[in-house]
């Protein structure tokens, strides 16, 4: 009815009239996709920030969380927050390894090393998983809690629509209060503005950054098991777009900035989601809106909308 109406937009010439319900749905599905944005782009930006690296890994090791719900309950006949458990933790230990096998041995190379490196990494776990997994794509089992239909406002939603919000919420705080507040996460801190000075002083570097590994990795886990879940089908590419979209997320928020990741990843949903909404003929071109995003962004703020000047060692 007219109290329903709630904005206009303009489509193929003739007036139409975008409902309350239908806002509220997109609005949901923005917050969706920016919080799963903004809790891969963590792992970009915490990596970033203590090593200056680009773990381009990051998109597969997303893949291979939600691989491991997948096998762990079809395969070993887990129970679902079993497997999720099994899966966290799973890549957590993934990332602990790829940083003492591809990252540590660089530590003192030189940074465009490092960064073919995290490259190499990349296609292997990828071509690694059309072996072992082949490359057909597999459907996602999906909890009945999760996806029966919920009604708020008039928008049909799923509470999986809810639930990855509230979840990305809980792991950035409890990120946060690890960084901000205990002593592995203070000499994160530390090694992020001067990592020599942080060793004389008797801090465990590789150690702690083993650990910023492992964290970055379970958030990577957790973002691909609820991705899957969103979006019910895994194959061995499933995180290359997802990964490059986080990536955007962290420069766009400024990267080595937690806070700018998350904010970032939000923007970059709604910008994607609501574009597409309000003007439909563009919707072709929703995945170049990202790219075209972080073009603007390095030409007129390359730091970032948090991101704070670095001085570049020679």
């Amino acid at each position: 009815g007219p109290s329903a109406r709630f904005c206009f937009s303009e489509q193929a010439g003739k007036g139409s009239f975008m409902t309350l319900e239908l806002f509220l749905q997109h609005f949901f599905n923005a917050l969706t996709l920016g919080s799963l944005y903004g809790l891969i782009a963590i792992g970009y930006t915490m990596v970033y920030g203590i090593l200056r690296l680009i773990n381009f890994a990051h998109g597969d090791i997303l893949m291979l969380g939600a691989y491991f719900v997948f096998y762990g309950t079809t395969l070993f006949c887990l129970p679902w927050p079993v497997a999720v458990v099994v899966a966290i933790i799973g890549s957590a230990a993934l990332g602990v390894l790829m940083d003492k096998i591809a990252y540590r041995p660089l530590r003192d190379a030189p940074r465009i090393s490092a960064l073919i490196s995290a490259i190499a990494v990349s296609f292997f776990l990828e071509s690694l998983a059309v072996v072992v997994f082949t490359g057909l794509p597999r459907p996602v089992h999906q909890p009945e809690w999760l996806v029966s239909i919920i009604t708020i406002g008039g928008a049909r939603l799923m509470p999986l629509t809810l639930l990855v919000p509230g979840v990305t919420a809980i792991l950035v705080a409890g990120l946060l209060y690890i960084v901000y507040h205990t002593k592995p996460g203070l000499a994160m801190q530390a090694i992020s503005k001067d990592i020599e000075t942080t060793r004389m002083l008797g801090v465990p570097v590789d150690k702690i950054i083993a650990l910023t590994f492992a964290i970055g990795s379970a958030l990577a886990a957790a973002s691909g098991i609820m991705w899957a879940l969103r979006y019910p089908q895994i194959h061995p590419y499933m995180g290359v777009f997802p990964g490059f979209k986080a990536f955007i997320a962290a420069v766009f928020g400024g990267i080595g900035s937690i806070q700018g990741a998350v904010i970032g990843g939000l923007l970059l949903g709604f910008i994607e989601i609501m574009t597409v909404a309000f003007f439909p003929d563009l919707s072709g071109y929703r995945d170049a809106f990202a790219f075209i995003l972080l073009v603007v962004v390095l030409l007129v703020k390359p730091t970032g909308l948090f991101g704070e000047k670095l001085k570049e060692k020679i």
